[in-house]
């Protein structure tokens, strides 16, 4: 499932729009006044159809009901979200799991989890199929944090048969990562 991170509402005009790339022009004109966007990679403009904007709605009164476009992030496509575990749905999706878990221990306050994220969800897409992987925001669900002695995040711990196998500390590279997973699969 795909996010929106930011929307932009760009006036309709006369002329046609090809995708925006690095190589484009960044700014265009309107009949009222000109817009500069910045350049982005991965974006295309797209038409908003009623279909598959049905739900979106205008928070400018001067702009309800106006017809427009949407940019969209392609790579939105690509990208593999990896679910969120917590106290309640610890069991469930870890301990009772057939396969692998790969569980990342991590709080929105700590950098090193920002810079390791990337890369866990890098594996979860390598080894989809072969490898469950979660994060668990200590913050939130603090139990299961202090049950298998989280005292440094991010720590990445790898679990079989509802079995802790091995713990990663720190932002590490994938590789190392990597190596650990391959143990267990």
């Amino acid at each position: 499932m795909a996010t929106v991170l930011e929307s932009l509402t760009i006036p309709r005009t006369s002329a046609t729009f090809s995708p925006i790339t690095a190589s484009s022009v960044s700014s265009f004109s309107c009949s009222r006044s000109s817009a500069n966007l910045p350049q982005f990679r991965g974006l295309k403009l797209r038409p908003i159809s009623t279909a598959r904007f049905s739900g979106f709605v205008s928070l400018n009164p001067r702009l309800a009901g106006r017809r427009g476009g949407k940019i969209v992030c392609e790579a939105q496509d690509t990208a593999v979200e990896v679910a969120a575990v917590t106290d309640k749905t610890w069991e469930s999706l870890v301990l009772k799991s057939e396969s692998p878990v790969l569980v990342e221990f991590w709080a929105p306050w700590c950098g090193p989890c920002r810079m390791i994220h990337p890369v866990i969800d890098e594996l979860a897409k390598q080894y989809a199929g072969k490898l469950k992987c979660y994060k668990l925001n200590t913050d939130e669900s603090p139990t299961v944090a202090t049950k298998y002695g989280i005292r440094s995040i991010p720590t990445v711990i790898i679990f079989k048969d509802g079995e802790k196998r091995d713990a990663v500390i720190g932002a590490v590279p994938k590789s190392t990562l990597t190596t650990s997973i391959e143990k267990f699969l």
